[in-house]
C-alpha cells in the first residue's frame, strides 16, 4: 500500500493527479491538503505517509516556508516538490532545503509515478535533462534556518510586512489585535536577528521563488 499526501491548492490539479496515479499503483491511499495548515494537520494525524507531494506556492508555503516547515517538523517523511516554477535556481534551492525530488507540473503521469517509486526506494529524482550541480548554498541555508524557527503565524506577519502593510492593517487582515501584531513582530525580529522591518524583508528576499 502506497500512501501519499497531495498538498496543492488547485482542486482540479489534485483530482487530475489522483486520477492519473491511482491506476499506476496496485494499492494506493491518497490524502489531500490545500494549504500549509491543512498539510501540517494531515501529517500530525497520519504517521504512515510514504511521501508528500508539495506545491511551493499554496497558501502559507511562500518563500519555501512550507518546505521548511514540513521538512523540519516531519523529517522522516520524504518531500517531493511539485511546481510550475522549474528554473534551475528554484530546483537547486528545493534540494538544498531538504526535498528528495522536484517534479515540474508539466511532467507526464508515468514519469511522476516512476519518480515517486524511485524516491520511496530512498533515492532522489530530478527531471530528465536537468543537469544540476547541487552545491551547498550557505547564505540560503543560513536564512532558511532562521525562517524555519518562525511559527506559521509569525511567518504570515513577516509576509505582510514584506507587502508593506502597517500594524493596524496586519491586525485587520489576520483578525488579531495590534498588540498581538507587535508581539509577533518582536518575535520575528528576535528569531531573524534583525532590528528593523527593512532588515527582515531583505533577509526574506533570499528565499524568494523566481517567476
Amino acid at each position: 500500500m502506497a500512501k501519499f499526501l497531495i498538498a496543492d491548492d488547485h482542486p482540479l490539479y489534485r483530482e487530475a493527479l489522483i486520477s492519473a496515479l491511482s491506476p499506476l499503483f496496485e494499492k494506493i491511499d491518497i490524502v489531500q491538503a490545500d494549504s500549509l495548515d491543512s498539510t501540517l494537520e494531515a501529517l500530525q494525524h497520519n504517521t504512515d505517509f510514504d511521501l508528500v507531494l508539495l506545491d511551493l506556492n499554496m497558501p502559507g508555503c511562500e518563500n519555501f516556508y512550507g518546505l521548511l516547515r514540513v521538512s523540519q517538523d516531519f523529517p522522516k517523511v520524504p518531500v517531493v516538490v511539485v511546481s510550475a516554477s522549474d528554473s534551475i535556481e528554484v530546483i537547486s534551492k528545493v534540494i538544498n532545503l531538504g526535498a528528495k525530488g522536484f517534479i515540474p507540473k508539466a511532467t507526464t503521469t508515468q514519469s511522476i509515478a516512476n519518480a515517486l517509486i524511485q524516491i520511496m526506494d530512498g533515492k532522489s529524482w530530478l527531471p530528465e535533462g536537468v543537469e544540476i550541480c547541487i552545491e551547498k548554498d550557505t547564505p540560503v541555508l543560513d536564512v532558511a534556518k532562521l525562517v524555519g524557527e518562525l511559527t506559521p503565524k509569525q511567518f504570515q506577519v513577516l509576509k505582510l510586512l514584506q507587502d508593506g502593510l502597517l500594524n493596524k492593517q496586519i491586525a485587520y487582515d489576520l483578525s488579531i489585535t495590534e498588540a498581538t501584531v507587535k508581539a509577533h513582530i518582536s518575535a520575528v525580529f528576535r528569531k531573524l536577528n534583525v532590528n528593523t522591518r527593512t532588515q527582515a524583508v531583505l533577509l526574506l528576499k533570499h528565499l524568494d521563488v523566481p517567476d
